[in-house]
C-alpha cells in the first residue's frame, strides 16, 4: 500500500475546507464593528450570524471538501459526501440524541468514505437496459447504502469513541505550554513533506470543547477561538512571531550575505517572499532556501518555533487566524484576542535574533543560499511559466512518467511511473527550490506560489496530443539569448532560431538524439538531424573557422547515431578563447519552418548534458523528415 501517497493526498484535502474559513472571520469582524452608532444593529447582527454559520457547517464543508479533494474535484462525489453526512448525522441523533458530536471527524469519515466509492465504482458498466444507474451514477446510491452500515457501526462504538477522544484532548491540553511547544516542532517538522495539514487539522479543529451561551459545541482550537473560548488559542498564537517577524528576516538575511552581482534579483525575490510570509502567512519558498542546503539550521528553526509557541502559552496569549499566522489574520481577528498585542514585540525580537542567526551561519558554514551561487530564484520568471511549463514536465520525466500531479499553496504534488526519471538539476534551473522523494513514486517540487499554474500549464501540455523535442545543454557554461550571439547573422536568425552558450570548457556533447549529417573540415561546427527532421546546428565559437593549428578534434562521424549527453567533439579552451572573437556557442535550428512554439530554461548558467534547457514544440505535418536549407 502506497501510505505516504495516501497521506499526502489526504493533507492537500484537508487544506481545501480552510479556504471558506476566511471569510467567515472577515464576517465576524466586520459584525463586531459598532453598527448601534449608526442605527444598523441589525445589519450587524447578520454579519455575525453569517459568519457564524460557517463555522457552524465545518463538519459538511470538510465531509464535501475532503471529497472533492481525494477525487480531482469530481462533483458526483462531492454530492455524495453531502448526502451522506445528512443521513449520517440524522441517524447518529436519533439514536444517540444530539449531543453526541462528532464534528469534522465526521466530516472527515464520511468525505473519505465518499472518495472511496467513486474510485471503485465510478467505471462499473451493468447491463445495457440499467446502464444508467453504472459508473459514476452508482456513487450516490452505494453511498447511501454504506452510509447506513457506518452509522450503525458508529452507534456502537460511538460513546467509547467520543470518550477516548475527549480523554486524549483532555491529555493534550493539560501538557500545558510543553504541549504547545511540541506541537510547535512537529508543525515545522512535517511542512517539508506536506503532512503538517494532518497534525494541524487535529489540534486546530478537533483538540478541546466549548459550550457556546446558545449551546453549541465547538471542537478544536480554530472554532473554539472563533466561539469566544477564552482558553482557545494554545496552537495558534505562538506561530505570529514566526511567520510574521522570524521568517521575513531569515529573507533579510538571505538577500544580505549575496554576491553584489546577484544581490538585485536575489532582493526582488526574497522581498516578495517576505512579504508573503507577513502578510499571509506562507513560509515554503524561504523556508524551502535553505533547508535542502542546511538541514540542521531547518532543525534550530523548528525547536525556535516551538519556543514561540511555549512563550506565547506562558505569557497568557490567546490569538487564532482562520487561514494562516499572518498579518491579515492577525488584524481581522485581534478583537478576539487576550494579550494579542504582546506578540508584537515578541515577535521584534524573534526577527532579530533569526536575522543575526542567519547571517552569522550562512557566513561562517559558507551555506549556498539563493545568490551565494548562481541559482534560480522562485519568482523571476512568473510571467513566463506557459512556455517554461513544458521544459518542467520534460524534467519530470515526460508526459508518460506522469500518474497523477496536483498543486497546494507552494509545491506540485505528484505520483511518478518513476521517480529516477526526474532531473533534479533542470527541475532547479527552471526554478524549483527544492525536490522531495517519499517513495512509492510520490514527489513534491517547490515551486512557491506559481505552483498552481504551472499544474494547469502541465495539464494543458498532457490534454494535448502534440510532438515536443527536448534539448539539453551542449556544453558546461552560461546560455545566452540568441540575439547576444556577437554575430549578425546567427544574432538575426538569419541562420535559424534557438540558444547560446558561453562555454567554461573544452568539450561538446550532443543536445538531442540524432544523426551526424555534416562535420566541418576545421572540425569547429557540426550538423545534427534529429528522428523528427529538425536540422540542428552546432558552431563553436565565432569567427573560429580559420584559427591557427588543430583546435577542434572531433570524435565521431558523419553518418553516426548520436544520443544526448554523447560526446561530439573536444576542443582547446584557452586557444579558442584567445583567438576567436566570441566564446559563443549557437545551439540551433536550421529549419525553424517545422517549430510550432519555442520554450527556454532560464539564461544561467548549466552544466553540460542539463536537461530541458530548451525545447521546441512541431507542427502538425502528415510525415516528419528532413528538409534542405
Amino acid at each position: 500500500m502506497n501510505w505516504m501517497g495516501n497521506l499526502q493526498q489526504l493533507g492537500r484535502s484537508l487544506m481545501l475546507p480552510t479556504i471558506a474559513l476566511p471569510i467567515a472571520a472577515v464576517l465576524l469582524r466586520l459584525g463586531d464593528l459598532p453598527w448601534d452608532v449608526i442605527h444598523a444593529s441589525g445589519f450587524g447582527d447578520m454579519l455575525l450570524l453569517a459568519g457564524n454559520t460557517i463555522f457552524d457547517y465545518i463538519p459538511i464543508i470538510f465531509a464535501v471538501g475532503v471529497a472533492l479533494g481525494l477525487t480531482e474535484s469530481a462533483g458526483i462525489a462531492g454530492l455524495s459526501a453531502m448526502l451522506g453526512y445528512f443521513m449520517f448525522t440524522r441517524l447518529i441523533e436519533h439514536a444517540l440524541g444530539s449531543q453526541f458530536q462528532l464534528g469534522v471527524s465526521g466530516g472527515i469519515l464520511i468525505g473519505l468514505l465518499a472518495a472511496i466509492i467513486y474510485h471503485r465504482c465510478k467505471e462499473i458498466k451493468l447491463p445495457e437496459y440499467i446502464q444508467f444507474f453504472g459508473g459514476p451514477r452508482m456513487v450516490p446510491l452505494i453511498m447511501g447504502l454504506s452510509t447506513l452500515v457506518v452509522s450503525y457501526i458508529m452507534i456502537g462504538i460511538g460513546p467509547y469513541l467520543e470518550m477516548g477522544m475527549g480523554k486524549l484532548s483532555s491529555w493534550l491540553l493539560g501538557l500545558g505550554g510543553f504541549g504547545a511547544f511540541v506541537y510547535g516542532i512537529a508543525h515545522r517538522l512535517l511542512v517539508p513533506s506536506g503532512l503538517h495539514h494532518i497534525l494541524n487539522n487535529f489540534f486546530w479543529f478537533q483538540v478541546g470543547a466549548y459550550e457556546t451561551p446558545t449551546g453549541h459545541m465547538a471542537y478544536g482550537d480554530l472554532p473554539r477561538y472563533f466561539a469566544g473560548d477564552p482558553t482557545a488559542g494554545t496552537y495558534m498564537a505562538g506561530l505570529y512571531p514566526i511567520m510574521m517577524f522570524a521568517l521575513p528576516a531569515i529573507a533579510f538575511a538571505i538577500i544580505g550575505e549575496a554576491r553584489e552581482d546577484l544581490k538585485p534579483k536575489i532582493k526582488a525575490t526574497f522581498l516578495t517572499a517576505a512579504l508573503a510570509s507577513f502578510l499571509t502567512g506562507v513560509t515554503e519558498p524561504i523556508e524551502f532556501a535553505f533547508l535542502f542546503v542546511a538541514p540542521y539550521l531547518f532543525i534550530i528553526h523548528a525547536i525556535l518555533s516551538g519556543a514561540a509557541m511555549w512563550l506565547a502559552y506562558e505569557l497568557h496569549i490567546q490569538h487564532g487566524f482562520s487561514y494562516s499566522a499572518g498579518a491579515i489574520d492577525y488584524i481581522i481577528n485581534l478583537h478576539l484576542s487576550h494579550n494579542g498585542l504582546l506578540l508584537i514585540p515578541i515577535g521584534l525580537v524573534y526577527g532579530l535574533l533569526y536575522y543575526f542567526l542567519f547571517r552569522w551561519a550562512i557566513r561562517r558554514f559558507q551555506i549556498p543560499t539563493p545568490g551565494r551561487e548562481e541559482g534560480s530564484s522562485l519568482e523571476e520568471w512568473a510571467g513566463d511559466i506557459p512556455y517554461r511549463s513544458p521544459l518542467i514536465l520534460q524534467a519530470l520525466g515526460g508526459k508518460d512518467n506522469i500518474k497523477k500531479i496536483e498543486a497546494c499553496i507552494t509545491r506540485l504534488r505528484l505520483t511518478l511511473v518513476n521517480d529516477r526519471l526526474m532531473d533534479i538539476t533542470a527541475l532547479r534551473h527552471l526554478g524549483a527550490a527544492g525536490v522531495i522523494r517519499l517513495g512509492g513514486g510520490n514527489v513534491q517540487v517547490v515551486f512557491g506560489t506559481f505552483s498552481e499554474l504551472i499544474r494547469e500549464e502541465i495539464m494543458k501540455v498532457l490534454r494535448k496530443d502534440i510532438h515536443v523535442v527536448l534539448f539539453t545543454s551542449p556544453m558546461q557554461g552560461r546560455m545566452i539569448p540568441i540575439e547576444e550571439v556577437p554575430d549578425r547573422i546567427f544574432a538575426s536568425r538569419l541562420v535559424g532560431n534557438g540558444v547560446a552558450f558561453i562555454p567554461e570548457k573544452g568539450e561538446l556533447v550532443s543536445p538531442v538524439a540524432g544523426t551526424i549529417m555534416h562535420i566541418y573540415p576545421t572540425m569547429h561546427a557540426l550538423g545534427i538531424l534529429t528522428e523528427e527532421g529538425l536540422e540542428v546546428l552546432l558552431h563553436i565559437g565565432i569567427d573560429t573557422s580559420s584559427l591557427p593549428g588543430k583546435c577542434f578534434n572531433a570524435v565521431v562521424k558523419e553518418g553516426d547515431r548520436v544520443e544526448p549527453g554523447q560526446l561530439l567533439i573536444k576542443f582547446n579552451f584557452n586557444k579558442v578563447k584567445k583567438f576567436a572573437s566570441s566564446l559563443a556557442t549557437p545551439m540551433i535550428i536550421t529549419n525553424p519552418d517545422l517549430v510550432k512554439s519555442w520554450s527556454y530554461a532560464p539564461f544561467k548558467t548549466v552544466k553540460k548534458g542539463q536537461g530541458s534547457v530548451m525545447s521546441v514544440v512541431l507542427k502538425p505535418t502528415k510525415s516528419t523528415g528532413g528538409t534542405n536549407g
